[in-house]
């Protein structure tokens, strides 16, 4: 399970984040989830040429899965989540938050939730019997990040990043 997370400029800005909860060889998932999340993250433009030079880019490796007890069971800024519920057509959904995002975003549980149910679809009013209803994974990530001005220098020294 991995994410790769494009982010630009000195603000860094999400640019496109897009990965995978299935276990897949290291090197084929890094190829296609890069290619993926830079070009194919619907709510962006894929990134362009004149872009590249501002991008840092941060893959993320997944571990730990845990079932949580509720919708509150996990520590934010240590944890990521992602949530399984019923569509309002009875379909099944999904939405996940890498570890880092509440804390990004100063959200506190309820607040995170809420984003990741409309994230997923969800249009409905969210009551607390929503959020109980939820099925919650819980899980923990490695995350190394590196500018496009880190790649090049040590491509240009014969390293590999």
């Amino acid at each position: 399970p991995l994410f790769v997370t494009w982010k630009i400029g000195r603000d860094r800005r999400l640019r496109g984040c897009i990965g995978t909860f299935s276990n897949l060889d290291l090197h084929a998932g890094l190829r296609e989830y890069a290619i993926s999340s830079a070009l194919k993250d619907s709510r962006f433009a894929p990134v362009s040429k004149d872009e590249v030079a501002r991008l840092h880019c941060s893959v993320s490796i997944l571990t730990n899965f845990e079932d949580a007890r509720d919708y509150r069971d996990w520590v934010i800024g240590v944890h990521g989540i992602r949530i399984e519920f019923a569509g309002e057509r009875g379909q099944r959904k999904t939405a996940t938050y890498l570890p880092e995002v509440a804390k990004e975003q100063n959200w506190d549980h309820v607040e995170a939730i809420d984003s990741l149910l409309r994230k997923g679809g969800y249009r409905a009013a969210i009551t607390e019997d929503v959020r109980a209803g939820l099925r919650v994974t819980r899980y923990r990530s490695e995350k190394v990040t590196v500018s496009y001005a880190e790649y090049m220098h040590s491509k240009q020294n014969g390293y590999h990043v």
